[in-house]
């Protein structure tokens, strides 16, 4: 029986070695980049033009690196302090929503490198900068109740100074807004003086309407004892008085009189007899 040559023996451990070293170079050939991301490629550290989008993308291999970004929503949150148009210290912190320019990465590779310092270096102080020039435009009085407008021009500002870095803002928000304890204390007083103004405006204007309404009413009793006075007068009158006698007694608010005067001429005003209700027989 003839025994294998040593060269023949190891033909097919040298064909494993092979194959094994194939499959690693087809492996580390290429990479795959996912939907909600963008790459950039090395090739012997140097960062190679043009992102890599989601899809199979060929690398060299052994040679090259992929740095791999998250390009979908971000969401931080930043402090910042400024000073008011009348000097007032004020502070605020943001949640800024953004996302990187997929087209930009590359750039943002080379400059910044990682998100973390893309938040530290360029979003943070960006975010305080834009929020120096939204509060010097108006007085801290005015940022509390401007907040809107006070959130536009921080918006504006900082849009125009992170977009060239390759950050797309899309939404901001105020989450916190504070002021120095002395305004707090003015505010406060301040409050307090305007609503006892506004409690003693109330006073005045009642203390008016009670004396308008006082007037009205002794406009009106005059007017109904000048009409009272103009029927008495006229012809007629005693019977105005008569019936109100009558009704007084039958209400019970007046007493009886002594002696009731009946009858009388009407033309001359004469009385006819006088009746004693005490004595009814007495003439």
């Amino acid at each position: 029986m003839m025994r294998k040559s040593s060269a023949e023996s190891w033909q097919p451990i040298v064909g494993g070695i092979l194959a094994a070293l194939l499959v690693l170079i087809a492996l580390n050939a290429f990479v795959i980049i996912n939907p909600g991301q963008a790459g950039v490629l090395s090739i012997l550290g140097k960062a190679q033009d043009g992102a890599l989008l989601e899809g199979l993308h060929y690398k060299p291999p052994f040679v090259s690196s992929v740095d791999i970004y998250d390009v979908t929503v971000q969401k931080f949150e930043v402090p910042a302090q400024s000073s008011t148009k009348d000097l007032q210290d004020l502070s605020a912190s943001f949640a800024i929503n953004f996302r990187l320019d997929p087209t930009q990465v590359v750039n943002i590779r080379r400059t910044q490198g990682s998100l973390q310092n893309i938040v530290a270096k360029i979003i943070a102080p960006q975010t305080q900068e834009s929020f120096k020039i939204a509060a010097a435009r108006r007085t801290v009085e005015e940022a509390i109740t401007k907040r809107s407008e006070l959130k536009e021009d921080f918006d504006m500002a900082l849009d125009s100074r992170l977009e060239k870095y390759g950050i797309i803002v899309l939404d901001t928000s105020v989450v916190d807004l504070n002021f120095s304890p002395e305004f707090a204390r003015a505010v406060e007083e301040k409050q307090i003086a305007e609503q006892r103004a506004q409690r003693a405006v109330y006073v005045a204007q009642e203390a008016e309407q009670q004396a308008q309404a006082d007037v009205n009413r002794a406009k009106g009793k005059a007017e109904a004892q000048r009409l009272l006075a103009e029927t008495l007068k006229a012809q007629g009158g005693e019977l105005v008085l008569q019936k109100e006698a009558i009704e007084a007694w039958r209400e019970g608010g007046a007493q009886m009189p002594n002696v009731l005067v009946l009858g009388g001429d009407k033309n001359q005003g004469a009385i006819p007899f006088l009746f004693n209700l005490n004595n009814p027989t007495a003439s």
